[in-house]
């Protein structure tokens, strides 16, 4: 390459740089104008001549749509150049392109090189916690803490998220040792409170952040605070602290959707409501929020309403599925199947299809048109292949559903044949037998799963309680249920078999002490079955009434709880 088509390619490179050039020798200036210094010559970076061709072929290849190129060129000169421009250049290429390695690369390169610029220190800071490399990334961070500069420590500690327990307690003595400097920092004492809730010490996080108010403009902290009252069972203290902040800064969106949430989620859904309504008016075009005043109006059972927001979403081409499948719920609240179908048929493949096949799958079953739903989802597989077995799942299962428990059995027969090695195939079939009371078939299933997935606790679990509840193979039961408390120790299912098995051994306060876990955690109607008669065996006869009292308020339907009232009272009602 020659040098003078080097030095246009350098001037090409370096155009968008160069400041205003002086006005011409010729104008005239004012009479009472200042002299005018001679400018500061700019002073640039030396490349040669592979480096100003490299980086014009980077641009070139950006401009045409070819970012790999872009950054492949930009990360070399970076790397080769140690330029902070350049670095800084590749950087946000590859930021922009999710490239994680060279963005690190880059912003590491770029912080080096260019020590005194706050945004190339914590791009690197950002980037090293993005890695998991926290201790290194608050080194960064505190630069930029020391030039007064906007930290991010919020985004560490949230990037810490799905990190280990040592990592995060790590994590939280840098934010320690930097609170010891710098004790008024609000983004410190955040950042500090979201790592202690995300190793669930609420309560300790909520008393951090009351012991440091706020500044003013500080939203974060307020929401954190906020969550974690909800949290903590102190709900009706969150709404006033949410009331106050949003008289004070009454147009952020943040506040206002959190406390409309809030609101739902204190069951105070006429309230919600208008809470919905008034931001859909402030931010009309903002469909999360339309599709979101459209649930709680299906809440609040106000169907119309509810339609007319789902119908816009439809018109505005947005939330498109779930619009259907929600009209669908509606139609079907309405006494109205023909057009319940008709909504869901227009589900497309997504997170809201499956659940329209399901109804559209019952309602055709329950209206005695079995052939008809097992045509539709035949259609259904062929025509999405990659959702095929679960739709074979929802065939079953709203076959079971509604006592077709042959039509069912022969569902799974043939898609167990079409996909022998799928384990929930396998597992819905034991649950059928288990139900038709054909304990061997359910056990060869059930020991089928385990032998290929020995770590398998929903399987273990199922066979262990069957056997606990239907044998008196209880030794053989409780190894069984043992093992998938070993594996997951916190799950209601397990704890609620552990403490049924321990009943049937005999082992009466060990049971009761499971059973209360279980219960505390998943207040369902099968372990208040289980419980109350745990605690009626252990001449606790009044707590056990309460017990399934509180039962029947959440499944007035139950047959368990009937059945275990019956036999154990002489009579189904308490």
């Amino acid at each position: 390459m020659n040098r003078s088509y080097a030095l246009l390619l350098a001037l090409a490179l370096l155009q968008g740089c160069q400041t205003l050039a002086p006005d011409s020798p010729d104008a005239k200036a004012p009479a009472d104008a200042a002299p005018v210094q001679p400018a500061k010559p700019t002073v640039y970076g030396s490349f040669s001549q592979d480096t100003v061709y490299s980086l014009l072929t980077a641009e070139l290849a950006g401009q045409r749509d070819r970012f790999d190129i872009a950054l492949d060129n930009y990360v070399s000169q970076a790397i080769k150049t140690q330029d902070p421009g350049i670095s800084e250049r590749a950087y946000r290429i590859a930021e922009y392109l999710g490239a994680d390695q060279a963005a690190l690369d880059t912003s590491l390169i770029w912080a080096k090189n260019d020590p005194g610029n706050l945004d190339s220190q914590r791009a690197a800071a950002i980037q090293l916690a993005r890695s998991g490399r926290y201790d290194e990334s608050m080194v960064y961070m505190e630069k930029v803490l020391q030039g007064q500069g906007d930290t991010h420590f919020d985004f560490l500690a949230l990037s810490a998220l799905e990190t280990d327990p040592d990592t995060r307690a790590g994590l939280q003595n840098s934010f320690d040792r930097l609170l010891v400097k710098y004790p008024d920092n609000g983004q410190l004492v955040f950042g500090k409170a979201l790592l202690l809730q995300q190793d669930g010490k609420a309560q300790a996080a909520l008393d951090l952040l009351e012991e440091h108010p706020p500044e003013a403009g500080e939203i974060a902290p307020v929401l954190l605070r906020a969550r974690l009252l909800q949290g903590l069972d102190r709900g009706k203290e969150a709404l006033p602290l949410l009331q106050k902040t949003i008289r004070q800064y009454p147009d952020d969106k943040r506040l206002r959707l959190t406390y409309a949430r809030m609101l739902v989620e204190q069951d105070r859904l006429a309230d919600a409501k208008a809470e919905f309504v008034s931001l859909v008016q402030q931010y009309p075009d903002d469909d999360e929020l339309r599709y979101s005043l459209a649930l709680v109006s299906l809440e609040t059972k106000d169907w119309d309403e509810g339609a007319g927001y789902l119908e816009e979403l439809i018109a505005r081409d947005s939330h498109v599925d779930a619009a259907h499948l929600n009209l669908g719920r509606i139609h079907e609240e309405r006494n109205d199947p023909e057009s319940a179908l008709n909504e869901y048929a227009l589900v497309g493949p997504g997170n809201d299809y499956l659940p329209a096949q399901l109804r559209q799958a019952d309602i055709l079953i329950a209206n005695g048109r079995s052939a008809e739903a097992s045509r539709r989802l035949a259609a259904a597989r062929e025509a999405q292949p990659d959702y095929a077995i679960q739709l074979y799942l929802i065939e079953a299962e709203a076959l079971g559903n509604n006592d077709k428990d042959a039509q069912a059995e022969q569902v799974l027969q043939q898609a167990i044949k079409q996909y022998p090695d799928d384990l929930n195939l396998l597992y819905t079939r034991a649950m059928l037998a288990e139900k038709r009371n054909d304990l061997v078939q359910m056990e060869k299933d059930l020991r089928s799963i385990i032998s290929r997935e020995p770590e398998n606790a929903m399987a273990l679990n199922a066979l262990g309680y069957t056997l606990a509840d239907r044998t008196s193979r209880f030794a053989e039961a409780k190894t069984l249920i043992d093992k998938a408390h070993q594996i997951t120790p916190d799950d209601p299912a397990v704890l609620d078999s552990l403490g049924w098995v321990n009943y049937r051994m005999g082992n009466l306060d060990e049971a009761e002490r499971l059973l209360r876990q279980a219960i505390e955690r998943f207040p369902d109607h099968e372990v208040a079955a289980h419980l109350g008669e745990v605690l009626w065996a252990n001449g606790k006869r009044r707590e056990a009434r309460q017990v399934w009292a509180k039962g029947f308020e959440a499944q007035p339907d139950s047959l368990i709880l009937r059945k275990t009232v019956l036999r154990l009272t002489g009579s189904e009602t308490l």
